[in-house]
């Protein structure tokens, strides 16, 4: 049997990570003027819950220990901290801002371990199938930043 820490070790930090983002996206549904994103910040926010799953099934099929957490101080951690502090004052423009900044942050993990080779191919297969979520939602939020801005 080969040594899976690096695999399991790369999950769980994406598992953080993606936890943070779920977290930030409840804040924003929270605090969002006049509802006006509750639904997609909601839906959004159950869809990264369902990658941390996958990711933390995968951790358990290699016999390792999930993450459960999100990150303390990792740089999501900070950003969704950035998120409630903006929330408070509900404009939503601001929340827009914040959770596509949180969105290249949590794109930007899942590309480094994209371009992990030290990963096994089941993993990397698992990291890129969650990853299609994930841009998914940094490519919707980003737009929507866009829109906003006119």
């Amino acid at each position: 049997m080969s040594d899976n820490s690096h695999d399991i070790s790369t999950l769980n930090g994406l598992i953080a990570t993606t936890i943070d983002s779920a977290d930030g996206y409840t804040e924003a549904a929270k605090d969002s003027e006049g509802g006006r994103f509750v639904t997609l910040f909601t839906s959004r926010a159950a869809e990264r819950r369902e990658v941390a799953t996958r990711l933390q099934q995968e951790v358990a099929r290699l016999g390792g220990n999930p993450e459960d957490d999100g990150t303390i101080l990792a740089g999501a951690h900070r950003m969704f901290l950035n998120l409630k502090a903006v929330v408070t004052g509900q404009d939503d423009k601001a929340i827009v801002n914040e959770v596509e900044a949180g969105e290249d942050h949590i794109k930007a993990k899942f590309e480094d371990a994209l371009g992990d080779m030290k990963l096994s191919p089941a993993v990397r297969s698992v990291i890129e199938s969650c990853y299609s979520s994930v841009k998914a939602g940094h490519d919707q939020m980003r737009d929507i930043k866009h829109s906003m801005q006119h």
